[in-house]
């Protein structure tokens, strides 16, 4: 049904909440916060970084940027390796390679860090284009990585893609390219996140992945 499939990368293909938590954490402390409860710091993984200093923090743009900043001294050397590739990741992209498939890669996440955990995985091959964020932010939503990735690959007929992901800009961002939308379950986001965005459809395990691709 589907010929491009793409991929969020955090809690969708791997699990990097040690890394981004461990990395938020220390980006805070530069500001003086401490948080008790680590766990508290999962909304910071899927949105991009500077929407969520904002929105959870309070921080003004400025301080915000700085933030990342900080994020970014712990995450590059230590906290990118702080993950973990899903079961059945590797299998399911081996499979979707076989069937004649286009795979993407289309996250928030900085484009250079994504490359670098595609290869740290073994996955980096399997994919035609691995797409993210710019270190600038000027291309950060997941709507305008999704619109660069299929531009990049002259995608014209959205009815044949499929984006796949854990949290709601995934489903928003797929919404506003026109394309259509499978959640999942076993990364970050609920179902009832998932489903108030409007997902096509909903998988609650990477297996259940290929009922839909």
């Amino acid at each position: 049904m589907y010929r491009y499939i793409l991929f969020d990368l955090d809690g969708t293909l791997t699990d990097p909440g040690m890394g981004i938590t461990n990395s938020v954490a220390y980006a805070l402390d530069k500001f003086s916060i401490t948080v008790p409860d680590r766990s508290e710091l999962y909304k910071f993984i899927g949105p991009p970084l500077v929407d969520s200093f904002m929105s959870y923090y309070g921080f003004s743009e400025e301080d915000a940027n700085r933030a990342v900043a900080y994020y970014r001294e712990y995450f590059k050397p230590t906290g990118i390796y702080e993950n973990e590739i899903y079961d059945g990741v590797p299998e399911l992209l081996e499979g979707l390679k076989a069937q004649g498939k286009t795979v993407i890669l289309a996250t928030s996440k900085p484009e250079i860090f994504a490359h670098e955990i595609l290869k740290h995985f073994g996955i980096f091959s399997y994919f035609d284009l691995a797409a993210g964020a710019t270190l600038d932010s000027t291309r950060s939503r997941k709507a305008d990585v999704i619109a660069y990735a299929l531009d990049s690959l002259g995608i014209t007929d959205r009815s044949l893609c499929l984006m796949v992901g854990d949290r709601a800009q995934d489903i928003n961002g797929a919404r506003e390219n026109g394309i259509d939308s499978l959640g999942v379950l076993f990364g970050y986001g609920d179902r009832a996140e998932l489903e108030s965005a409007g997902a096509t459809y909903i998988a609650e395990t990477v297996d259940e992945i290929k009922k839909y691709v």
